[in-house]
């Protein structure tokens, strides 16, 4: 039997029943809460994924984003990393060890190789300065898209129902999310990247194996060596070491 887990200590929350997107909701409210603010919705009528692509969201799957004070670029862009350890962390409390789950760089949770989960992160601003970071989590609980409504050559969606039976609701994947990240934050804030570095390498996907980064204006393939200090993929390409601050990672 799972334990709930414990509400973070000065963590706040406003559910709603229908928004844009979540993250418009803490785009909205930036600056007006001095604390983490985790703002979810039941539905949202205008869903975005990375780069601006759609993001396909029939009702019973999760939809939230995390409004976190943070003013400085670099550690808000790192927030990546804490919000897909936590994920992880969620999905294998709810669905027990049977199935498989892996951390797709930069922003995608697998799970038994299909993608369950994204994450979009958003600078925030408040009087004409950055003031923080929004962090934009979807999760395929109940439902996936068909295949046709994702990108070509994108790894194919799942559902945590339709992998592993588990019956999950929104407001009970918020409670061990919350945990989660809280937890993997504090690590973040109070002993620097290196700890979640180490705790992401050691899930991530296709470590070690040839992948390929596409770029605006160009696409590298190389063999997946590790995340620098900084957060980037490093891949060994045939024209030497690459380091790769964001891209697109097809496999």
């Amino acid at each position: 039997m799972l334990t709930d887990p414990t509400w973070p200590a000065g963590v706040g929350h406003f559910p709603s029943v229908e928004v844009t997107s979540t993250l418009d909701e803490a785009r909205q409210f930036a600056g007006q809460y001095p604390k983490p603010t985790w703002f979810t919705a039941q539905r949202q009528t205008a869903s975005r994924g990375r780069r601006g692509r759609a993001w396909i969201a029939p009702e019973g799957n999760f939809y939230g984003t995390l409004s976190l004070p943070c003013a400085d670029p670099e550690l808000a862009s790192l927030r990546t990393f804490v919000a897909a350890l936590a994920l992880y962390n969620a999905l294998r409390a709810l669905m027990g060890q049977g199935p498989t789950l892996a951390l797709k760089w930069p922003n995608d949770v697998l799970l038994n190789s299909g993608k369950v989960a994204g994450i979009l992160l958003e600078s925030l601003n408040a009087g004409g300065q950055m003031w923080g970071v929004a962090v934009g989590i979807g999760v395929n609980l109940i439902d996936a898209p068909a295949m046709d409504q994702v990108e070509t050559g994108a790894v194919y969606p799942v559902s945590v129902k339709g992998e592993s039976g588990a019956d999950v609701t929104p407001d009970v994947f918020l409670a061990h999310l919350a945990a989660a990240f809280a937890h993997y934050d504090a690590q973040l804030t109070t002993y620097g990247f290196a700890p979640i570095r180490t705790a992401w390498l050691a899930r991530a996907a296709k470590l070690g194996e040839t992948i390929t980064a596409r770029l605006p204006n160009e696409d590298v393939t190389g063999r997946f060596d590790t995340v620098d200090e900084n957060g980037y993929l490093v891949l060994n390409t045939a024209k030497g070491v690459r380091a790769i601050a964001a891209a697109d990672v097809f496999f």
